[in-house]
């Protein structure tokens, strides 16, 4: 297994510091008061998620878990970046102005990513639910009665247990944060935190997976039953597209297993997506600066902007008008002719 230790990103945050950062922003953003579609919530979220990505593609390239090896075998130091897809699904769902759709496609990659590698390590036995297009190519046989009524206690049953293993978790992670404070910590305690930790999440990605399942429904009947078409809004030259813990496209096809159809990245593919965006610098270009979300001075106005034509509010709706018919009516390279007729 690779150092990770001394694992770098471009612009020489370490692991350490880039997951640690992200964690503040998203304790923050989770224990904050603010409207979750607020301006300065949304850039926090794009933020953390930016953190969480580079700690990923960081992760990927030190090889840091193998398939090949038990939870016991994996340092302490290195389970708390087991969470990464699960805090990126988490994150990606409380995202504003952009299709709803898209956003859940998204966390529910990343959440399935997250609890495939819990199972595979032995931290959780249930079974992780299928992909909606997996599931219709099973051909349902209709139950009888008593099956459906010895189903539905089977599942109260199961919620119930669930219900109490997760109250227990949350009661034992409290305690053990409050162990994590005090000045000296063993490792023992430590390796039970992040444990635990990990478990919660687990809870809370089945959670969120079957809250998906409910409301994609809901986004096709919408789709379907939308009535008039909004005003078409700017197209956005960066989709929604998941970054999962993989090192290459050998990878990807293993840990891709599940969801094949749904589009994930390598760290290769991550870095070059990053690359024409502007966020990484290129091969010829210093490694001294890095533009991330927070640096964007034009990105909290975009957002901004965005939610209004979401909202459909009438002022910008008709700003937005007024500029298509002056487009119309104006030609580019029209006004300014330095003089000439």
């Amino acid at each position: 297994m690779a150092q990770f230790n001394t694992a770098q990103s471009s612009n020489n945050e370490s692991l350490k510091d880039l997951f640690d950062d992200a964690m503040k922003l998203f304790n923050n953003i989770e224990n904050g008061k603010e409207a979750t579609n607020s301006d300065p919530v949304q850039m926090s979220i794009r933020s953390a998620i930016s953190k969480l990505e580079k700690a990923t593609n960081l992760v990927s390239l030190t090889e840091m878990f193998s398939k090949n090896e038990s939870f016991d075998e994996l340092p302490t130091e290195s389970l708390q970046y087991l969470l990464l897809p699960a805090l990126l699904g988490t994150l990606t769902l409380k995202m504003c102005g952009r299709p709803r759709k898209d956003v859940v496609d998204v966390a529910e990659i990343y959440f399935k990513d997250f609890l495939t590698r819990c199972k595979n390590y032995g931290l959780t036995d249930l079974e992780i639910p299928q992909c909606s297009e997996d599931s219709q190519t099973i051909i349902s046989r209709p139950q009888s009665e008593q099956a459906k009524i010895v189903s539905m206690v089977q599942t109260r049953e199961a919620k119930i247990k669930r219900y109490k293993e997760a109250k227990e978790l949350k009661d034992k992670l409290a305690n053990l944060t409050k162990a994590m404070s005090l000045p000296s910590v063993d490792e023992e305690t430590k390796r039970e935190y992040s444990k635990t930790m990990l478990l919660n999440y687990v809870n809370q990605a089945f959670d969120e997976l079957a809250s998906i399942e409910q409301e994609k429904p809901i986004l096709e009947y919408m789709a379907k039953h939308s009535g008039e078409p909004k005003p078409k809004q700017k197209e956005r030259s960066t989709p929604l597209k998941p970054v999962i813990i993989t090192r290459d496209a050998i990878q990807k096809a293993v840990f891709g297993a599940g969801y094949p159809s749904l589009p994930t990245m390598t760290v290769e593919e991550f870095y070059d997506k990053r690359v024409k965006e502007g966020t990484f610098p290129g091969p010829a270009i210093p490694h001294t600066r890095i533009e991330t979300a927070e640096h964007d001075a034009d990105e909290a106005e975009e957002i901004r902007k965005e939610r209004l034509i979401e909202e459909d509010d009438p002022e910008e709706l008709a700003r937005q008008r007024n500029m298509d018919e002056y487009k119309d009516d104006h030609r580019r390279g029209w006004g300014n002719r330095y003089n000439r007729s």
